[in-house]
């Protein structure tokens, strides 16, 4: 274990002026990966932590979280009381995330209140329930004295008479729909007729809680990432396929059957393509995988609870060949351009359809073809916050108008389509994605990027 950078130390007191005592003990770090602009070459699964050592790293995220996160976005939207409700294995998004590592579900029904009771004193914590939550909450219910325990939150917010009373309600979003009509109902049913009044959405405290990055979370990433940068480099190579045999669901298999050896999750099912000479669009599924193919994966891992998203291309070479065709590394490099041009429109405070709009007329005006649909990424692979494009729009989206904000993980995923000359001038699709970090004046990528495509020899 090692401590954190001096610049994890400095972002921390960036994010959280009014919680420095907190951020000086981050969480420790498993592994001494930082962030790089380059991704290594052939790289290595670092070592990964225990079942137990998860769990202590996630409770000790979550605890710094809960105390610098929470005062910070509840101050920065006007909130002083935020209600959260979820049920056992129906938990909403954001009680997910607030779990410990020991209680992997709600309890019964689970009541969260966070209450500001203003003049900087701390954010009170409090659940009502049986249970107070591996001592991150306050249990704040005897069912001996108020067996009704709608009743109970009920009486607790009345005694802290907030202005504002937050609960999670979006049309657009979502992360911040937790709130189901019976559990509305019931609150409403209890809750005193003055103070229904006060009732508003939490749209923003839910969002800000999910896209923010801490500085302990972001010293972990980058390990996260290499980790899944490690994966798909073993299934990009002859250790996993042999041309002329291996097929294309044959890999997205292999990964899966590889994070269960490691003891990971994915949060989705792993894609791999073929491009071919000749042949119209990808080739998936029992496509036996050639020489000469332009292979694709989409693949992303689940770890510490946040996740990666990314997609890489290999090249199969043919006999004799000793790199990729010209028109093919012409490709990749299109699309890397395209990823510079994106992350320049990255500021914070800017929309997301802003971004994709400034980076689209930059990308045709460089002779480009692109298509950009990138995302927030932390505890969800399409994270909460402002997306920048989707494949199948790339106008703008509701879901592209909040602002891109600092302290903000991503996942920056486009194309470009490129005539490869060797392939009798075929339009090719040269996807890329990878995971990135805006700290609120610059984006860095998380373990760097590629730049060329992997190789695979046609012979071992």
């Amino acid at each position: 274990m090692i401590k954190t950078t001096a610049f994890t130390a400095s972002l921390a007191l960036a994010l959280f002026p009014l919680a420095a005592s907190a951020a000086s003990s981050p969480a420790p770090i498993p592994a001494p990966i930082g962030m790089s602009e380059a991704e290594v070459a052939a790289p290595t699964v670092p070592p990964l932590l225990s079942a137990r050592e998860r769990a202590e790293t996630e409770n000790r995220l979550l605890a710094e979280r809960l105390d610098t996160v929470i005062p910070a976005i509840m101050r920065a939207e006007g909130i002083d009381l935020w209600l959260l409700v979820a049920r056992e294995y129906f938990e909403e998004p954001v009680v997910a995330t607030m779990l410990d590592a020991e209680n992997m579900h709600a309890r019964r029904r689970t009541i969260l209140i966070f209450h500001d009771p203003g003049a900087g004193k701390p954010v009170e914590r409090l659940t009502v329930s049986r249970y107070g939550l591996g001592g991150l909450f306050t249990a704040a219910w005897d069912p001996d004295k108020q067996p009704d325990q709608w009743q109970a939150a009920a009486d607790i917010i009345a005694a802290k008479n907030p202005a504002k009373i937050a609960v999670n309600t979006s049309d657009l979003h979502q992360f911040a729909d937790g709130m189901t009509v019976s559990q509305y109902d019931k609150f409403m049913a209890a809750l005193p007729a003055t103070l229904r009044p006060r009732i508003v959405s939490g749209e923003g405290l839910a969002i800000r809680w999910l896209e923010t990055r801490t500085p302990a979370e972001m010293a972990l990433y980058p390990m996260i990432a290499r980790t899944a940068h490690a994966v798909i480099g073993e299934a990009f190579s002859r250790k996993v396929i042999t041309p002329g045999v291996t097929t294309a669901e044959q890999v997205q298999w292999w990964y899966r059957d590889r994070l269960l050896e490691l003891g990971l999750d994915t949060w989705f099912h792993p894609s791999v393509g073929i491009q071919r000479k000749g042949a119209k669009g990808m080739l998936e599924g029992a496509e036996v995988i050639r020489p000469g193919d332009l292979l694709w994966t989409d693949f992303g891992i689940t770890y510490l609870r946040l996740n990666t998203d990314m997609q890489h291309l290999a090249y199969v070479l043919k006999p004799g060949e000793t790199e990729a065709p010209a028109g093919l590394r012409q490709g990749l490099a299109a699309t890397n351009r395209l990823q510079d041009i994106l992350l320049s429109q990255f500021a914070a405070g800017r929309s997301g359809n802003e971004a994709l709009a400034r980076a689209r007329t930059a990308a045709l005006s460089a002779g480009l073809e692109p298509s950009i649909y990138s995302h927030p990424i932390g505890f969800h692979g399409h994270g909460a916050g402002p997306s920048i494009g989707f494949w199948d729009n790339q106008n703008p989206d509701p879901r592209g108008a909040a602002p891109i904000r600092a302290n903000t993980a991503w996942s920056i995923e486009l194309t470009t389509y490129h005539a490869v000359p060797e392939w009798d001038g075929q339009r090719v699709d040269f996807r890329a994605e990878e995971n990135a970090f805006l700290d609120g004046k610059a984006v860095r990528w998380i373990d760097g990027r590629k730049t060329g495509l992997t190789l695979i020899p046609a012979m071992p």
